[in-house]
């Protein structure tokens, strides 16, 4: 959690979260158990706020809604006494406590905390196959910052260079790789109302 942030609560404000989102994609608990190998059970604690789960958990949760654990613990991040975030927020990249492995096999930082309209993402990858294919409601922006990228949106590869970046709207199937090394990259993901 950042400085600043409320972390009593967390776990509700997380599972609250999880909860919106399944409602959203118009899963039932049985349904979203079934779809991450979790128990109906331990899904139900999830999502009241009293279960402790582990990330891989946490990321089947997250494939199986269409997001990622990034965002999932990004939502669950409030402000100190339930305040808006503020106005202003700075992220160092000192802040490398913050990363979160095991996204899209990826290593990623959220950028912003709270309830924002959208996300920025910092995310590194360093896989030169392709993965998993990812799909989800929200809009994406993505832009190489170092390295070349592989971008596959609908069946359809692109390879992108440092300052080259897509656009794509939500629905649209896509995965990434490096070309070779590691590229960085960042991301922008529209947020689905709170």
């Amino acid at each position: 959690m950042s400085p600043g942030t409320d972390t009593e609560g967390a776990e509700e404000r997380l599972g609250a979260r999880v909860r919106e989102l399944r409602r959203e994609r118009g899963l039932t608990l049985v349904q979203l158990a079934e779809a991450t190998g979790l128990s109906h059970p331990f899904l139900s604690q999830v999502e009241r706020g009293l279960a402790n789960f582990s990330l891989p958990s946490l990321r089947r949760i997250a494939v199986a809604l269409e997001t990622s654990p990034v965002e999932l613990m990004a939502a669950a991040e409030a402000v100190a006494g339930g305040e808006a975030p503020p106005r202003v927020e700075v992220r160092r990249a000192s802040d490398a406590d913050d990363a979160v492995s095991d996204f899209a096999q990826d290593r990623a930082v959220a950028l912003a905390r709270g309830a924002r309209p959208f996300l920025p993402m910092a995310i590194e990858c360093a896989r030169t196959e392709p993965g998993e294919v990812f799909t989800h409601a929200e809009d994406e922006w993505v832009t190489v910052v170092s390295g070349e990228l592989h971008l596959e949106l609908d069946g359809e590869e692109q390879v992108l260079a440092v300052g080259d970046a897509a656009y794509y709207v939500g629905g649209v199937a896509h995965r990434w790789w490096a070309s070779s090394g590691t590229a960085q990259l960042i991301t922008v993901k529209q947020q689905v109302a709170h």
